[in-house]
């Protein structure tokens, strides 16, 4: 089926009372992964990339944006579940536009070393004009930590009259927050904030997004979206997987190189990557309530 609309997929999120999932990608076994999960689930699901990495100035080679948008818009019309594509927390304007013109039906416009005046007025901008092409945008109050070793960055929880605030100067469609969860928990869960969190719900009436989601507790990902969380991003537990169960794979000694490359045996290493990331949505996507929900979906 076509890309869904963002605004039918939360719709029908918050009507039915669960999540949707953000299982990122970064090439074709891990987009497939996500999709067998989804499909096997029933869940409809939001599918993408990274942003931040695609526009690194300082990457080897340049990447071509049309490619991953044809890619992610392509497994949409394949897959038997409602699909949403993101173009996720990329701080170059530029890219932005541009993932709006290639065919991404959700972008994310993420700038933390910005002033909140000037992050403010750039999404503004940003949002009228992936409006006009009928692109939702998700946009971020409050920084997260960073789980990773050796990273160190401010973080700062989200003030619940900035984001109000902020949601009515800039008119997104939805708000990502920092309530106790991290970026790039590579060890370990922990709790969030739901008090915090349930002060923005109260100012709020957008819907809310957590990303790190990784790094959040069963039990707290739960009431969160018992609480009206209507996205949730996975992405770090995913790579750790596919790297492991890749690394396993491609050290087995074969003559012929196509038993690990292309012939889609169980020593393939595409085909240990695709797996690998299918089985590790299906270990968490149930805690989003939206299994069984694609059915039901109009």
């Amino acid at each position: 089926m076509p890309l869904t609309p963002i605004s039918s997929l939360v719709r029908h999120a918050r009507e039915h009372r669960y999540a949707l999932g953000y299982f990122e990608s970064w090439n074709l076994e891990s987009l497939q992964g996500v999709l067998d999960a989804a499909e096997a689930t029933q869940s409809p699901v939001i599918i993408g990339f990274n942003g931040e990495f695609l526009c690194r100035p300082n990457r080897k080679l340049p990447e071509r944006l049309q490619c991953y948008a044809e890619l992610g818009r392509a497994a949409a019309t394949c897959a038997t579940v409602p699909c949403g594509l993101i173009f996720n927390e990329c701080p170059d304007d530029r890219w932005v536009r541009d993932a709006v013109l290639a065919g991404f039906n959700l972008v994310m416009p993420a700038d933390p070393n910005a002033s909140y005046e000037c992050y403010s007025a750039r999404v503004a901008e940003l949002t009228r004009f992936a409006h006009r092409f009928g692109v939702a945008v998700e946009a971020e109050i409050g920084r997260l930590p960073s789980g990773a070793p050796m990273t160190s960055h401010a973080s700062e929880a989200t003030d619940p009259e900035l984001a109000a605030r902020f949601v009515q100067e800039t008119d997104i469609d939805l708000l990502a927050v920092s309530v106790g969860n991290v970026h790039v928990m590579v060890e370990g869960q922990q709790d969030l904030d739901l008090q915090l969190l349930s002060q923005i719900r109260l100012r709020v009436s957008k819907p809310l997004v957590l990303h790190g989601g990784t790094g959040i507790s069963a039990a707290s990902l739960r009431e969160a979206v018992a609480m009206g969380v209507t996205k949730v991003n996975f992405g770090t537990y995913l790579k750790q997987r596919y790297l492991a169960h890749v690394s396993t794979s491609i050290t087995a000694s074969v003559d012929n190189p196509h038993e690990l490359l292309g012939i889609g045996s169980d020593r393939d290493i595409m085909i240990a990557g695709r797996c690998a990331v299918r089985d590790a949505v299906l270990e968490r996507i149930g805690w989003l309530g939206c299994c069984g929900k694609a059915n039901c979906h109009g």
